[in-house]
């Protein structure tokens, strides 16, 4: 696939294999269920699989967290991890400035500056796992390990059973 935004130009500088699928972005499902748990149905993958990339903001400035999309992030394990006093989620318009990328399309490759990353220790549990590939309606499939390795990512159980 022809390299469509910056995470795929990323992954591709990179030398990281990938598969880009893309779906159908329905406003009123994701309106129901969320962007993550819409992508997985839409994919027909298991929700466990597909990640959500989030931003948080730590003691020491803003931070990615990446977790199932069935499951919610946990700020007290997140700032664990980092070993941080607090963690708090970004609202989305900061968001979308900070990382490039609009909500529901955020992608952990290719975003503005690269930001401290922590991963679910969840994502070790899969060969490959499909997080946003920068915008809506598309998501890259990816392995687990290069995902880690391409982020200088952190891992951790910072993710809990979703309400």
């Amino acid at each position: 696939m022809k390299a469509s935004t910056p995470a795929l130009v990323t992954l591709e500088q990179l030398g990281i294999d990938y598969v880009a699928h893309t779906f159908d972005h329905n406003a009123a499902t994701t309106d129901e269920i969320g962007y993550g748990r819409a992508a997985a149905r839409a994919l027909g993958v298991e929700e466990n699989r597909v990640y959500k990339t989030l931003l948080a903001q730590s003691d020491n400035g803003p931070v990615v967290a990446i977790v199932p999309v069935n499951m919610q992030l946990s700020l007290k394990a997140l700032a664990q991890v980092l070993d941080a006093k607090r963690c708090e989620m970004v609202v989305a318009r900061d968001a979308a400035r900070i990382t490039g990328y609009v909500i529901g399309g955020i992608s952990p490759f290719g975003q503005k500056r690269m930001l401290p990353t922590v991963i679910d220790e969840s994502a070790v549990l899969h060969t490959t796992i499909f997080v946003s590939g920068g915008r809506r309606g598309l998501d890259i499939e990816v392995g687990a390990a290069d995902l880690i390795d391409a982020l200088h990512a952190a891992l951790g159980a910072i993710a809990t059973a979703s309400d």
